[in-house]
């Protein structure tokens, strides 16, 4: 007797970095092809101007996982 196998749900999942949390997002959205409200998101680091207020010191990282839909 084999063991039966149960079909595992996989999620698409991005990670992005940018100049700011909102555009690393936005890029995520376009990556998945989703909506904001199709989506969970997770900042896992905002920007950091850095030195003299310079912009792109350090860049904004976001995690962005598609909800599973319900059949």
């Amino acid at each position: 007797m084999t063991p039966q196998r149960s079909k595992k749900h996989l999620q698409e999942v991005v990670e992005v970095e940018a100049k700011t949390a909102q555009e690393a997002i936005r890029i995520a959205l376009h990556k998945l092809r989703a909506e904001r409200s199709d989506v969970d998101i997770q900042v896992l680091r905002e920007e950091n101007k850095g030195l003299f207020s310079m912009q792109g010191a350090r860049l904004a990282k976001v995690r962005v996982k598609k909800k599973l839909q319900k059949k």
